[in-house]
């Protein structure tokens, strides 16, 4: 079975952009992202001061999130994210991040912790 020029030509043509598709992507990933700076973007609110904490709890969940986070934006489907919404997402993920809290009361122009407002209370 012969094949004529006009099919080996389109053989030939779809292998070449099947290579320079792979050529293009691994281009792509050879790339060095500032990962950082693409979630930075996004990042609204407290969502450094959550990924941070998470961070320091789960360094290799958290550098596998990172990596997936990064990808989601720059494929565009993620737009921006605050800090409750991502926490809602290490949630989901069984992934329970300790956040510093404190309670603190204005009063008259001075803000006190509760430690502060229950000693001078007594």
């Amino acid at each position: 079975m012969l094949m004529s020029e006009n099919e080996l030509a389109a053989i030939r043509r779809r292998k070449l952009r099947e290579l320079q598709t792979r050529a293009a992507a691994l281009e792509i990933k050879n790339d060095k992202i500032d990962a950082d700076k693409v979630l930075g973007s996004v990042f609204r609110g407290r969502a450094w001061e959550v990924f941070n904490a998470a961070n320091v709890q789960f360094p290799e969940v958290m550098n596998k999130i990172k990596g997936a986070l990064v990808k989601l934006v720059l494929s565009g489907k993620i737009h921006e994210i605050d800090g409750e919404q991502l926490y809602a997402l290490l949630r989901s993920l069984n992934l329970r991040v300790r956040l510093k809290t404190e309670i603190r009361f204005l009063k008259h122009g001075a803000t006190k912790s509760v430690a502060d407002q229950i000693k001078q209370d007594f």
